[in-house]
């Protein structure tokens, strides 16, 4: 039976200890950048799906004014109220509506511009009223 000194198991604690830092070290080296990358996805996806989001809302209430809604407004700029409750999914932002005659445009102007760009959409007004 053979008998390890203290000196030789001080010494495997040692490099034990080493190799598991590099280890740790090596680990942390591969982790970090992929965590940047998924926050870096992550605020890529947010700012698509608020595109998306205001995209949809935009065009639908594009199509209403220019069925003949748009008339029910005055000439100029005004902001235009959503009532829909996806555009609780949207940040902080207004939907603008503009009007010159029978030209319209809806726009969604997000309040920050980290939150992607605005929308808009230009239609014309395609029924005045009257009998179909």
């Amino acid at each position: 039976m053979k008998v390890q000194s203290s000196h030789s198991r001080a010494r495997c604690r040692g490099s034990l200890t080493a190799e598991l830092f590099v280890a740790i070290t090596l680990l942390t080296a591969a982790v970090v950048p992929l965590a940047g990358a998924f926050l870096q996805e992550q605020r890529r996806l947010r700012h698509a799906y608020y595109q998306a989001a205001a995209m949809e809302l935009v065009d639908g209430e594009a199509e209403i004014l220019a069925a003949g809604a748009l008339s029910n407004f005055p000439e100029g700029e005004q902001v235009y109220p959503i009532s829909y409750g996806s555009a609780t999914n949207l940040p902080t932002g207004r939907f603008v509506l503009r009007r010159t005659g029978a030209q319209g445009s809806l726009e969604w102007q997000p309040k920050q511009s980290v939150h992607g760009g605005p929308v808009k959409r230009a239609f014309r007004l395609t029924y005045t009223g009257g009998v179909r």
